[in-house]
């Protein structure tokens, strides 16, 4: 270890010296020979040669990234194969396609001989893939419906809509690629981008094409008026009237109770018909739970005027006293 530290020491100058020359010599060598073997021919490799698709972008649109490159193998000079290598000076092969929409790839033996030519003066060995792929659609403009987005409650709390939403124009055109127009499947919604409404709407919304389709859908419409009535649901109590039915002499509740009270929702355009109803809490013995012994309340009737109903309590357990 010792004699090796004291070979490479830089403490000698003339050792260092001739540590310079030798790599230069090695570095002149390898660089004489690396020349050399450029001039040879009958090389071969394989590169990645740059393509351009070429087609009419007024009626037809790509909907996925065009391929750039196509492998093959060259044969040819050392110097013509480097440069094909890293695509000096190479302009893309052009690869026209008059109707991209009826096929989604092109066979590489239709350009073979053709990119042949292009590619002088190399030669070509081998197309190392026989297809290229690309995915173009037609350009068409379509007829979808507006909707709104319903997925968000948008209104105030006991607030339903009175009638249905009026959307002015409720058809709209979207022009796009047909795989684009195709996963809108016929609508397109809009949100309202409000909450808590508690009165009647009257806006213009603006029309939003999904994040994901919005490099190749375009609308001519770029909002909708939208209207729509809201009804206020109140709510209210009553104190019912108890009426027991099939019960046998030996069979009672074992907690009589005072009152039973109902709790309820009535839109407010409907309370006025509540006040001709008569309401009772109908206790049942034929639908008790054999099982626990109990018997759950029924409200009779139940309008449909009314939402949201509750009881309390709703539930009873039975005594069963000893003949």
């Amino acid at each position: 270890m010792t004699k090796l530290k004291k070979f490479f020491s830089t403490d000698n100058p003339r050792k260092v010296a001739n540590m310079k020359v030798v790599a230069l010599c090695f570095l002149a060598a390898a660089t004489f020979w690396f020349l050399n073997a450029l001039n040879k021919d009958n090389y071969n490799t394989v590169v990645d040669y740059p393509i351009e698709i070429i087609y009419d972008k007024e009626e037809f649109m790509a909907v996925q990234e065009l391929p750039a490159k196509i492998k093959i193998e060259i044969n040819g000079n050392g110097w013509d194969l480097l440069r094909k290598y890293f695509n000096f000076n190479d302009s893309p092969f052009l690869i026209e396609i008059n109707n991209p929409a009826t096929k989604n790839y092109i066979l590489t033996s239709e350009i073979r001989r053709s990119l042949a030519e292009n590619i002088s003066p190399t030669t070509l060995v081998s197309m190392v893939s026989d297809t290229i792929k690309f995915k173009i659609d037609k350009i068409v403009t379509r007829k979808i419906k507006v909707e709104i987005d319903t997925t968000q409650n948008t209104l105030a709390n006991n607030f339903r809509l009175a009638n249905g939403f009026v959307i002015d124009p409720e058809i709209i055109d979207i022009k796009g690629p047909t795989s684009a127009l195709e996963k809108l499947d016929g609508k397109i919604k809009v949100a309202l981008s409000e909450n808590k409404i508690n009165s009647n709407f009257n806006k213009i919304i603006p029309i939003t094409i999904p994040e994901e389709l919005t490099d190749f859908l375009t609308i001519e419409e770029e909002s909708v008026l939208v209207k729509f009535d809201v009804v206020q649901f109140l709510e209210g109590n009553k104190r019912l009237k108890i009426s027991k039915t099939n019960f046998p002499e030996n069979v009672s509740l074992l907690q009589e109770p005072n009152n039973i009270m109902m709790y309820y929702l009535i839109d407010e355009r409907k309370v006025e018909e509540l006040k001709s109803i008569d309401f009772e809490a109908v206790l049942n013995y034929a639908n008790r739970n054999k099982q626990d012994s109990t018997i759950e309340v029924l409200v009779r009737p139940r309008p449909t005027i009314l939402e949201n109903i509750r009881v309390e309590p709703s539930v009873f357990r039975l005594k069963y006293d000893e003949k």
